[in-house]
């Protein structure tokens, strides 16, 4: 997990969500759904090393969320933006795999990591794996990605490259990042196969998200 301690740069324009939008959902929206938290973890996680553990993951109907920074996850198949000279933290490898068998891309493909499981919580119990489909949601920029890798079992608030250049946010691994202002929506026994399947995440996720609002 990275220390974002340098705040972020202001949002540029970027393709895609443009007016606050990805598709037709507001991020506003999906914000209103996800107010009140009822926890299902059984603990609370931390947004970096040392910060105070009093981050949540909460549960609602079809979805879990929780709302913390943006780490800069650049792990997975190196490429210019990602690799042991951009990174120093740089692992060649992610916990989920392209249909190749290869890494995931974090430069090209919008992914969020998850804290590999233990006591605080299990994603699996809620039938989430690699390549369910994620809500981010920045500013009034909502982006759709999978969960693409896990992290430390005691952190949380961490996306990939591409996700955060997606959401305007600062996508440097060397402190880039968001701060806070984050929230992250996971919809259950959801999955897009193949997983680097970016077009069809932004699709099953556009689809999810209308449900989830309409509460069905």
């Amino acid at each position: 997990m990275r220390d974002a301690t340098t705040a972020p740069a202001p949002p540029q324009a970027h393709p895609g969500s443009p007016g606050g939008r990805a598709g037709t959902v507001l991020a506003a929206d999906l914000l209103a759904k996800v107010r009140d938290c009822v926890p299902v973890s059984r603990g609370r996680y931390r947004s970096d090393e040392g910060a105070p553990a009093n981050i949540p993951v909460c549960g609602t109907s079809g979805a879990v969320f929780w709302k913390a920074d943006l780490d800069i996850d650049c792990d997975g198949r190196p490429g210019p933006r990602c690799n042991r000279r951009t990174d120093p933290y740089f692992a060649a490898s992610t916990a989920f795999a392209r249909s190749d068998g290869r890494p995931l891309s974090a430069e090209a493909l919008p992914f969020v990591v998850l804290p590999a499981p233990s006591r605080i919580w299990d994603f699996r119990d809620h039938g989430i794996t690699g390549g369910s489909v994620v809500a981010v949601i920045h500013r009034d920029r909502v982006q759709y990605a999978v969960v693409g890798d896990t992290g430390p079992q005691g952190i949380i608030g961490e996306a990939s490259y591409a996700s955060a250049d997606a959401l305007g946010i600062r996508a440097d691994p060397h402190g880039g990042g968001a701060r806070s202002g984050v929230t992250y929506i996971v919809f259950e026994n959801s999955r897009v196969s193949p997983i680097e399947d970016r077009a069809e995440a932004v699709a099953t996720g556009e689809r999810l998200a209308r449900r989830f609002i309409a509460g069905d």
